[in-house]
This record gives structure tokens, sequence and C-alpha cells, in this order.
């Protein structure tokens, strides 16, 4: 049997976690959960195999969303993990930023669930 696709959600709204760990969980991948930036960063760095997606929602306490993926992407051994902002700062110059710091899909809410999907399956290549 194939290896679950491991994706860290790192979101500080805990019923927006909830929810986004359950849809994922039930379309067959593995999930982790990290409230912060702070807290995903030590997930990613313990984490073996690394992630094959991190789902970052960018206003976020401890350490902003947009921070945490600028930092990420100069490690070698981070910078090739797929990003998904999942935010609600739709405006053009946020988007922008999240494009800028490596984000491959930006999703803002609200959102539909099953677009959501299809982009997570995309950005892991399924």
């Amino acid at each position: 049997m194939a290896e679950k696709a491991h994706v860290l959600i790192i979101e500080d709204d805990p019923a927006l976690r909830k929810l986004l760990e359950t849809a994922l969980t039930k379309a067959g991948y593995r999930v982790s959960l990290a409230a912060n930036g702070l807290d995903g960063l030590v997930q990613i760095d313990r984490a073996q195999p690394k992630p094959q997606l991190l789902i970052v929602d960018i206003m976020m306490p401890e350490l902003d969303g947009l921070s945490l993926v600028r930092g990420l992407k100069t490690q070698q051994s981070t910078r090739n993990i797929p990003v998904m902002f999942v935010t609600a700062k739709a405006d053009s110059k946020t988007l922008a930023e999240g494009i800028n710091a490596g984000a491959k899909y930006y999703v803002t809410k609200p959102f539909v669930l099953e677009d959501l999907l299809a982009k997570v399956k995309r950005a892991i290549g399924g």
C-alpha cells in the first residue's frame, strides 16, 4: 500500500484547522497540525520525511505565514516543499507577496472545499 501524502496545516483558527484536517484525512492524506508559524517551523524541522505540502495562513501570531514561507524557501531542505496560502487577505498586494514568497496556490477565505482539495491534489502531484 502506498504511503499517504503528508500535509502540514499551519493555521491559528482552531475551527478552520479542524475542518481542513477532517477534509484532508477523509481524502486520504496524512495530516499534521500547527497553531502558528513557530510551531509549524518546529514540526517541519522534526518531520522525516518532510511534508509534501504546507497549507499556511498568512495572518498568525508568533510568526506570520509570509515570513515563515520566505524563510523556508531559503533553506535547502525545505525550499522545494509546495506551499498553499489559505487566507482572508484578498488584496492584490498580499496576493503578489504570497506568490513572490514562493506559494504555489493562494486561496482566499471563504473558499469552496472541493476547489481547495483539487488544488491540494495538483500541488502534491496526484
